[in-house]
């Protein structure tokens, strides 16, 4: 197959990485010459990487690197079968690339975008072929994470969707099929693992250090909240959080917070600025040692990603299996959220959500419909 990858960033050229690997004829397309020849660099150093540490031969290593070609005119991708873009996270622009490639590549090629939440529906209607656009959403860093979340939109061709799938699953990727919806599965069920911890911390519940250290503790997630946002950036997660509340008519579930508007807008972004929940040029504070609080942390957050999760389920986003699948394989959480919920008891969830919202009397402390009906006909999700 011959894959083209718009855009030679970090997750272009992870993306080409693994096409190529597959065994893919791989062309990474930039406008910039001197991003492409960095794309180049990085790619030749991280594969020679994988041969010190033995996870290539000298022969794969070659075979992957003559996969791969660099371009910097888009008349160069006429002959993919597969373009997958991974340009700047902006609509108008994702959707004036997708017009102008139909006037290079053929009829029958795919359009994918690698958007993390953007609607595939909005970048298809900018097409005269909108069935052949299709969203395919790696993680990064691309090579090294398992998931692959596949976004059919509504003008989506069957034929495309299932082209598409089996060749994510062939790139030995774990593939969620997910429906456009904001977010997808895990920019979606993902939000309540920052809001309701930065919820916490704005009541005086815990500091962050405490936060952090409860919910790596008795859930085993690696990261904690603010660790995690630190790690990510404040300016890109808080980016995300915003976009994610207006796309669902500012339902109060995806609220953003003022604590982590005020670090980006400070430049607070965590770890590349050297501040944000932490400062990282002194001594990390260090946490309290309470283990009701720890529990009474926990669970506020592990019932509120739980019913994140449910919901998806409930709205058929997902199925239930892509939807643990995403957030295992997506971003590393120690179990499939529908499977902890079965763990700790469905009806344990909806009388601690109930608690919350009966304490609050907001609404992003409802109950999702599935919760209720699986409590009272004694269900489990699997």
């Amino acid at each position: 197959m011959k894959v083209a990858v718009i855009g030679s960033g970090t997750m272009g050229s992870g993306i080409a990485q693994v096409a190529a690997t597959a065994g893919c004829d791989v062309k990474i397309y930039d406008t910039n010459m001197e991003a492409l020849y960095k794309s180049k660099t990085t790619l030749e150093a991280t594969l020679s990487k994988l041969v010190e540490k033995g996870k290539l031969s000298p022969v794969e290593k070659d075979s992957i690197s003559a996969n791969i070609t660099y371009a910097n005119a888009i008349s160069d991708l006429a002959h993919a079968d597969l373009v997958i873009e991974a340009i700047v996270e902006n609509l108008e622009i994702k959707r004036k690339l997708f017009s102008d490639l139909e006037n290079y590549v053929s009829p029958e090629t795919i359009l994918a975008s690698n958007t993390s939440s953007l609607s595939i529906a909005s970048i298809a209607a900018s097409c005269q072929k909108p069935e052949r656009v299709i969203g395919i959403h790696f993680f990064n860093p691309a090579p090294l994470m398992q998931l692959v979340e596949v976004i059919p939109a509504v003008q989506t061709s069957e034929e495309v969707l299932q082209l598409a799938t089996q060749t994510i699953a062939g790139w030995n990727k774990v593939v969620a099929v997910t429906k456009d919806t904001p977010g997808f599965i895990v920019n979606r069920v993902a939000r309540p693992f920052y809001s309701e911890s930065l919820r916490m911390y704005e009541e005086g519940v815990a500091d962050f250090a405490t936060i952090d250290w409860s919910l790596k503790t008795l859930g085993g997630f690696r990261m904690g909240p603010f660790e995690l946002m630190d790690f990510i950036g404040n300016d890109v997660n808080y980016t995300v959080t915003e976009s994610v509340f207006t796309a669902f008519y500012f339902d109060p579930r995806f609220k953003p917070s003022f604590t982590q508007k005020r670090l980006m807008e400070a430049g607070f972004y965590g770890r590349k600025s050297g501040r944000g929940f932490y400062n990282y040029n002194e001594e990390l504070p260090k946490h309290k040692e309470d283990s009701l609080l720890a529990k009474k942390i926990f669970d506020r957050v592990i019932v509120m990603l739980i019913n994140e999760a449910a919901d998806a389920l409930f709205l058929n986003v997902a199925s239930a299996k892509d939807i643990d699948n995403a957030m295992t394989k997506g971003v590393n959480y120690p179990k499939g959220l529908l499977a902890w919920a079965d763990e700790l008891g469905i009806q344990w969830c909806v009388d601690t959500l109930d608690g919350l919202y009966h304490e609050y009397h907001e609404d992003r402390y409802r109950c999702s419909a599935i919760l209720r009906r699986m409590a009272t006909n004694k269900q489990n999700f699997f």
